[in-house]
């Protein structure tokens, strides 16, 4: 039942939003039911120009599985520094994050699937255990599971069912003898895999500091 109610949810989320999120491992959302939920989701309806800001931003907070207080977090982190683009730098920098690293290599398949692997102590950067699902890896990393885990229900689903193409700043390699995710470049900042209106989402956050 409680899988069955994640699945409605994370449909809704998604013809809400019109869009598919990969992230949440739910495809098919939009293919029978192409318009919002609710009784009058299948009329023309007129977004203002706040309702479209909030849909990007949405969408980045579901398909990485984010809270609020999380993204503005990763926002100010993509502020600082040199470059004025702080969008890209933030799509990058969530593009770098371990869970959706092993989302993206099909090592999981979802954002959760993977968090559960990172909190269950399964992910290994670098030959060592890492638990915190937002370390932020860097090019030369190498992203391996626990030796049991390759037999894991959760590992072997995700590789029957890849649903996106490798990016081309990872590399699925190997270490010792088991399909290992080799970190080659830093992602770049529309590396997101769904559609998404940068100007729209900077617009949002530039009103609210």
């Amino acid at each position: 039942m409680a899988k069955t109610k994640r699945l409605k949810s994370s449909f809704k989320i998604q013809r809400r939003l019109m869009c598919e999120l990969p992230g949440l491992g739910k495809p098919g959302a939009m293919d029978r039911r192409p318009y919002p939920p609710g009784q009058h989701g299948n009329t023309r309806r007129k977004f203002s120009d706040h309702s479209l800001q909030l849909i990007e931003k949405q969408k980045v907070l579901f398909h990485y599985g984010l809270r609020e207080k999380q993204l503005r977090h990763f926002i100010k982190r993509a502020k600082k520094g040199s470059g004025s683009n702080w969008t890209q730098k933030t799509i990058s920098l969530l593009e770098s994050r371990l869970d959706n690293v092993l989302f993206r290599a099909s090592f999981a398949s979802s954002i959760a699937a993977a968090k559960q692997l990172c909190s269950h102590r399964k992910v290994l950067v670098n030959g060592k255990i890492v638990d915190i699902r937002s370390a932020i890896l860097k090019p030369g990393d190498v992203v391996s599971l626990k030796d049991s885990c390759y037999q894991n229900q959760v590992f072997m689903h995700a590789q029957s069912v890849k649903r996106l193409e490798l990016p081309l700043h990872l590399e699925v390699t190997e270490k010792d003898s088991k399909p290992a995710i080799l970190v080659k470049d830093k992602p770049p900042g529309d590396a997101n895999p769904f559609p998404f209106n940068e100007n729209l989402f900077t617009e949002y956050y530039s009103k609210r500091g």
